[in-house]
């Protein structure tokens, strides 16, 4: 506190025969910020924000001096290429983290477990190829995810599981070719999705998650284009306009190959792509209950209710359609067989109605000849 006697003095004085006493207040208060947290020295600190931007950095500064209150902390246009397990320790007060365009290839599993209040983080433009499951574990205050950009081949079952309130998330500019549906069922939440250039294969293993990708558009949500590139006779074309039915033939796929919608025969849960089933020798008897870490059962695949709607109004349509065409062809039937009849009977009472003309011609005669 001695430190402070004497600035706090002359800016007392000061404030007496000057005006800015605003000023001369403010940077009191950095001073003693600054003397008091340690920012670090390839940074710029004020009262809520660490700005590390920018400076060419190859390994992280000694983050555990930034000031206490710190809400946002940006790292971008680095040479940041790992970050350790530690690395953002004892900054729960974190709420934005930006460590976008540096040259990130692999994230360790529970980097951000203490970022509890982390709301807002961009992994944008790095050379990330894969991510751990468990690399978003904690951060169940998220509510801005940015991968894009990146060398993803996959998004791994789990990763997104404590995500629920997550609102906005960016896979575009991967290598991205396909997507499990059971990876994003936990985004209940989920506003915004853009999968924009990806080589994406609009094949059967993106069926299940066109149809919720189709779920998430008819709640409101926003998905970008997503054009494919194989096969050849749907390339350039966004899979929201590709009909249901061309994926038909998947359904005959799995019947001929004995595989039910699930994925995997005799009905069990889907795993991931990248996971490798147990050798019968370490194998392990599992009861009815128990279920793999791998797994999470997905939903099942419905049409859309405006799909649905649809259908229903089209077959009502054409029921009663046909049956007026019944009505009509059932009137036509019995007004020809009527007037078939009435033709029959007109052609059987002609040559009568000729006799009885002959027979009264003499007596007609005779009567004339009496008169």
């Amino acid at each position: 506190m001695r430190l402070f006697t004497g600035p706090v003095v002359i800016c007392s004085r000061r404030s007496i025969q000057s005006s800015p006493v605003l000023l001369c207040v403010f940077h009191l208060l950095v001073l003693q910020l600054q003397s008091c947290a340690g920012c670090p020295s390839a940074c710029v600190c004020s009262s809520s924000e660490a700005d590390c931007g920018g400076r060419g950095l190859a390994t992280l500064p000694t983050l555990s001096s930034l000031p206490p209150a710190t809400t946002t902390l940006l790292l971008p246009n680095n040479r940041l290429s790992s970050l350790p397990t530690a690395a953002f320790t004892n900054l729960s007060s974190l709420q934005r983290l930006d460590l976008s365009n540096n040259y990130l290839d692999n994230l360790p599993a529970g980097l951000f477990a203490e970022l509890t209040n982390l709301s807002h983080l961009s992994l944008r433009n790095n050379s990330l190829t894969a991510l751990d499951r468990d690399l978003l574990q904690g951060l169940g205050s998220l509510r801005r995810l940015d991968l894009s950009l990146n060398g993803l081949g996959a998004v791994p079952l789990g990763l997104l599981e404590q995500q629920q309130g997550l609102t906005w998330l960016s896979l575009a500019g991967n290598r991205l070719q396909a997507l499990e549906r059971a990876a994003f069922e936990p985004l209940v939440n989920l506003q915004h999705l853009e999968l924009g250039s990806n080589p994406w294969e609009c094949d059967c293993n993106l069926r299940d998650f066109k149809h919720w990708m189709e779920w998430l558009i008819y709640r409101g949500g926003y998905v970008d284009a997503m054009e494919c590139t194989l096969p050849k006779d749907l390339r350039g074309r966004d899979i929201r306009s590709v009909p249901v039915e061309m994926f038909n033939y998947c359904l005959q796929l799995e019947d001929e190959n004995g595989v039910v919608s699930g994925g995997t025969r005799g009905g069990s849960p889907p795993c991931g792509r990248a996971t490798v089933p147990p050798s019968a020798e370490t194998a392990v008897v599992r009861t009815e209950t128990e279920v793999p870490d791998c797994v999470r059962q997905r939903y099942r695949p419905v049409s859309v209710r405006r799909a649905i709607g649809t259908v229903v109004i089209a077959g009502v349509v054409c029921g009663i359609v046909c049956i007026m065409m019944v009505a009509a062809a059932a009137y036509g039937c019995i007004y020809a067989s009527l007037m078939a009849k009435y033709q029959r009977e007109l052609k059987k009472r002609q040559p009568l109605m000729g006799d009885a003309e002959a027979e009264a011609d003499p007596e007609e005669k005779q009567i004339s000849s009496v008169a």
